[in-house]
């Protein structure tokens, strides 16, 4: 009997250690693929992250409009080492004496997103590292007629490279998106524009020859 269970203990283990070594070899064979500019493997591992945060608990050092914007996240386009994404923004309100008082407008909350985002697209997407990174926040506006459209109120492109000096943890957002070059306009109030993304960096010429490269626009 105890031979049995020894042999069954035995089997067990083989099976456990050939489930793990077929994920390892799987999550290389990611990497690789990632690696080697496979558009159709970057765009499943970005996707998944997305859809993971999308569902995520918020953690909570995050600010709940600040995860709201995270869940926001849509993919907007992508090259074999770039990743494009747009996400929306909103003003912050707090009643106050009986009225709503604004305590930070879309771009205040945009910038917050953004270093937000750039943080987890450089370190936590699993398999895939790109060397750079757009991200594009939006926000309503309503023109004279009362229409409400969504327009561009910041656009950041983030390099890998440039992004190594930034303190993460002990920078605020604004002094993120300052270093990484964010894009943005404010009125003679003081309040934010609408504004027209980065252009995104041309691929390379073998990319634009590859079904559905560079990217596709998700908006």
């Amino acid at each position: 009997m105890l031979q049995w269970a020894i042999l069954g203990i035995f089997i067990g283990f083989l099976g456990l250690a050939y489930i793990m070594i077929q994920g390892t070899r799987a999550a290389f064979a990611w990497r690789t693929a990632a690696d080697k500019g496979d558009l159709d493997v970057i765009h499943d591992i970005v996707e998944d992250a997305l859809n993971g945060w999308s569902t995520q608990k918020r953690p909570k050092p995050v600010a709940p409009e600040v995860w709201r914007g995270i869940q926001s996240l849509q993919l907007a386009g992508l090259a074999s080492g770039y990743v494009r994404v747009s996400c929306v923004a909103a003003s912050e309100y707090k009643m106050q004496d009986g009225r709503w008082i604004e305590l930070r407008n879309p771009l205040q909350e945009g910038m917050a997103i953004t270093a937000k985002a750039a943080d987890m697209l450089l370190y936590e997407v699993i398999h895939y590292r790109p060397e750079k990174l757009q991200i594009d926040v939006y926000t309503d506006y309503r023109d004279d007629s009362g229409a409400t459209h969504r327009q561009c109120v910041l656009s950041t492109l983030v390099v890998r490279d440039q992004a190594r000096d930034i303190n993460w943890e002990e920078w605020t957002p604004e002094q993120i998106v300052e270093a990484l070059g964010g894009h943005y306009c404010l009125g003679d109030s003081g309040r934010p524009l609408p504004i027209e993304p980065i252009a995104p960096p041309e691929p390379p010429a073998e990319e634009q020859t590859k079904a559905g490269a560079p990217a596709k626009a998700r908006q």
